[in-house]
């Protein structure tokens, strides 16, 4: 395994058909969690209240229900028997409830997390404090008590809703190793002027470093330095992305950069293997990116794919390789993808083109599938917008009139129509009666309605309209990722 892969599917499928026996050096997880919000996942207008898999990916709520029950048979009766034990003591006092099918879904990823893990891997389990008892209970039936090694606790400053208790701020990660061989790189932190230092047996010289003087019968004293920094402790404080953040791509459960810095520093080397079965807009995958490691991103839905790609882009440029499993790549596969799932052929083929998706609840944007938003008049110009149509299914001359006054109604400067099928005669006709848009990017005007095939998306064909890779405002970018950065000198001890 030597390649960065981005996984289109179900994670625990995924790790069962593709990752091999301890082939990877860390794992980091951030799963949904019923939190009683419905989460617009990536854009305003998307809230991916689907099917069963889009309501765990997006709407982070768990119902217990066949699936459910299925999962907690599967492990119960096949898994390991401590896991099996913790699993039918969970069913036994807590029931068929919510909080039980999450615990359901969760042990058959855990166990399968654990056989990927080399010896000398770690796994770090981000989770909601209403949440981090039971998986810790799970942890040690499937990892062993004597693998704990912390319960860090992230704390973090931000607004909250008014009630009656105190502020919720921070979250539970939970470390484990898999064996007692487990890779730890001590991670150290600057001495501050109110810290443990500044007491009466430690000064500071003119470069910053504390020392103290250490007396000898007979002799001179001479200085002992300290160490660079202390050895960091359990409880993190580390920012939230705040709404204005050059970071926030738009993703509501996204995890600050500097968090997964200070995981991946501590639990591998360059050269590693990163795991992220729920890599959500894909913080783990860039930072691992950025620190030279190796990495293995999973989601179950292609905004999140299409997001990561765009990040990834934003970020590295052309210095990142890797290839996407999972996603259509055949005109057979984007059919077999719209008869399983009309939403996720919809944003599959809206990625092709970079567009987002917009809210489909019945009475919002109707007869808008997607969007793509863009400049062409410099500096302070207007926003303008392409508007998209996704069919799959059979289409006629009908279809492309409707898109045609949703383009008059919403004013766009284009409309595209995506279709499974070759377009009629009459679909054309309908499509050339929309005359053109003028841009001044360049003297040809753009068609206003354009038609493009599955087929011709999948062989590369895009849009007609001024060059996106310039004016495209669609995303928000991701910063450019620094240079590698070089490491402070080590403080040495006196002989």
């Amino acid at each position: 395994m030597t390649e960065n892969i981005l996984y289109y599917g179900d994670n625990l499928d995924i790790l069962r058909r593709y990752i091999k026996d301890e082939t990877i050096d860390l794992i980091y997880l951030d799963p949904p969690f019923k939190s009683n919000q419905d989460y617009n996942v990536l854009f305003p207008e998307q809230n991916g209240s689907r099917s069963a898999a889009q309501i765990k990916a997006f709407k982070d709520t768990w119902r217990w229900d066949q699936a459910a029950a299925a999962a907690h048979r599967e492990v119960v009766g096949s898994g390991p028997q401590r896991v099996s034990q913790v699993m039918q003591g969970f069913r036994t006092f807590l029931g068929e409830s919510d909080i039980m099918a999450y615990l359901a879904m969760m042990a058959p990823r855990l166990v399968e997390l654990r056989r990927v893990l080399k010896p000398t891997g770690s796994i770090y389990l981000h989770c909601d404090p209403a949440a981090s008892h039971y998986l810790k209970m799970l942890m040690d039936a499937v990892f062993g008590p004597n693998n704990f090694r912390n319960e860090i606790v992230w704390s973090y400053k931000r607004y909250t809703a008014v009630s009656a208790r105190f502020q919720r701020l921070h979250d539970i990660i939970l470390f484990y190793g898999k064996s007692d061989k487990t890779e730890w790189n001590e991670m150290r932190e600057e001495y501050g002027a109110k810290s443990g230092t500044a007491d009466s047996h430690y000064k500071q010289d003119k470069e910053g470093r504390w020392y103290r003087w250490q007396k000898r019968k007979g002799k001179e004293p001479y200085k002992i330095y300290l160490s660079k920094g202390r050895r960091m402790g359990d409880v993190w404080e580390i920012p939230h992305i705040n709404a204005s953040a050059r970071e926030r791509l738009g993703y509501p459960t996204q995890k600050p950069e500097a968090l997964l810095e200070r995981i991946i520093k501590a639990s591998s080397k360059e050269g590693d293997m990163v795991l992220d079965p729920f890599c959500g807009c894909g913080t783990t995958i860039a930072v691992a990116q950025k620190l030279n490691r190796r990495w293995i991103g999973v989601d179950i839905t292609h905004l999140a794919v299409a997001l990561m790609k765009h990040r990834l882009k934003d970020m590295f440029g052309e210095k990142v390789n890797y290839k996407v499993v999972g996603e259509p790549v055949s005109l057979p596969d984007a059919k077999t993808l719209a008869e399983n799932d009309k939403y996720q052929f919809q944003w599959w083929a809206l990625g092709l083109v970079g567009a987002r998706p917009v809210e489909q609840k019945k009475g919002a944007d109707k007869g808008i599938d997607g969007r793509l938003y863009f400049h062409d008049e410099g500096e302070g110009g207007k926003t303008k917008q392409i508007i998209f149509s996704v069919k799959a299914g059979h289409t006629g001359a009908g279809d492309v009139r409707d898109l045609r006054g949703v383009i008059e109604r919403e004013k766009a400067e284009i409309g595209v129509f995506i279709c499974m099928q070759e377009p009629t005669k009459a679909m054309r006709a309908e499509a050339a009666s929309a005359e053109f848009y003028k841009s001044p990017w360049r003297e040809e005007p753009y068609p206003r309605l354009q038609i493009l095939t599955v087929e011709e998306l999948l062989k590369g064909k895009q849009i007609d309209c001024p060059p996106l890779g310039q004016v495209n405002v669609t995303f928000k970018k991701a910063p450019k990722a620094k240079g590698k950065r070089e490491p402070n000198p080590e403080i040495e001890f006196p002989e």
